[in-house]
């Protein structure tokens, strides 16, 4: 038999992947008798013995540092993230706890994470852009391996992983020019995050290079300083809008449906992650699919390169994704 994966655990107890890392990780949220069950289980499928061989690492214990402000207001997309992962993570011998940290710009910042404070971890993700202070303040409190996850900084990023913003987006506006639309605006709070500067630098260069004036009522902000997302319209509109995000986009739809207007019939949309966020109807936004799966893998490499050579496996990586065509530009 090959090697022993935790979905064959998984599918042998008849419990999730995510359960099974659970259980083999001693973490909360399983019960004795269904963690026995799974250990049981693992050791007859050989999975112990795999673990032992001297080709794996031992098991090693990752933080996964969130923002508070990314897991509320519909921004659930992080969650998936983290799943992804978690598993992941498990498949390379090494478990995942995750934190949140509540940052409040108006206050100071708050204390560094418990699981840091208390030694429990041996190298730290963190999953969305935070501030910069807190992040100085983590790297002087702690040696230990560290590295960003959908953001980066000049500064601080020694080790980064992200999409490919600038070009993703790039490709959107330059499929709005295939379409015959000329009149583009673009959506999203520009110095809120790296990546949303990225997207609207990507923007830029295809209206420049097509020659197109960018109004000033076209390009509008989408989120205040927490992270809530939310924005007003102007009276005149361009024939179509990239948004920095499919939550935005979706928004917009609903936004211009209220004024009468039909999507792609009178104003074309695009956004960007291909991410169903819940409460939204399936709104076929034609998007830019960022490649989770990749960047987490790619992001638990790094840090596995660095458990063995702290000066290993630095710099920033950018992965791709793809367009993903809808129904939501006009044809």
């Amino acid at each position: 038999m090959g090697k022993v994966r935790l979905a064959d655990i998984a599918e042998a107890v008849g419990v999730s992947t995510v359960t099974v890392h659970n259980a083999l990780g001693g973490q909360k949220g399983v019960s004795d008798e269904l963690r026995e069950r799974i250990r049981r289980t693992a050791q007859e499928l050989g999975y112990e013995n795999n673990k032992k061989d001297k080709n794996q690492e031992e098991f090693q214990k990752i933080g996964v540092l969130i923002a508070e402000r990314y897991l509320g207001n519909h921004i659930s997309y992080y969650w998936k993230i983290y799943q992804e992962l978690a598993l992941a993570a498990a498949e390379k011998q090494c478990y995942t706890t995750v934190e949140t940290i509540k940052l409040d710009l108006k206050t100071q910042l708050p204390e560094l994470p418990q699981m840091v404070l208390q030694n429990k971890i041996e190298g730290i993700i963190i999953i969305g852009e935070i501030d910069k202070h807190y992040i100085r303040r983590l790297k002087n409190a702690t040696s230990i391996p560290m590295v960003f996850l959908d953001f980066y900084d000049r500064e601080l990023a020694q080790d980064a992983v992200i999409v490919d913003n600038f070009y993703g987006m790039y490709q959107m506006t330059e499929i709005l020019f295939e379409h015959g639309l000329e009149e583009i605006g673009f959506i999203g709070t520009i110095d809120a995050t790296s990546s949303i500067m990225d997207r609207y630098c990507g923007y830029m260069k295809a209206m420049t290079e097509h020659k197109k004036n960018v109004h000033p009522e076209w390009i509008i902000s989408d989120r205040d300083e927490d992270g809530l997302v939310e924005f007003e319209l102007p009276k005149r509109l361009p024939k179509a809008f990239v948004c920095n995000c499919d939550l935005a986009a979706g928004m917009l739809v609903n936004k211009l449906n209220a004024r009468g207007l039909r999507v792609p019939e009178d104003i074309s949309v695009v956004g960007f992650d291909n991410f169903l966020y819940p409460g939204y109807a399936d709104m076929k936004i034609t998007t830019y699919e960022v490649n989770t799966q990749a960047m987490v893998r790619v992001a638990i490499k790094k840090l596995i390169k660095q458990f063995r050579n702290p000066n290993a496996g630095r710099g920033l990586e950018i992965v791709s994704g793809h367009v993903v065509m809808k129904n939501s530009v006009r044809k």
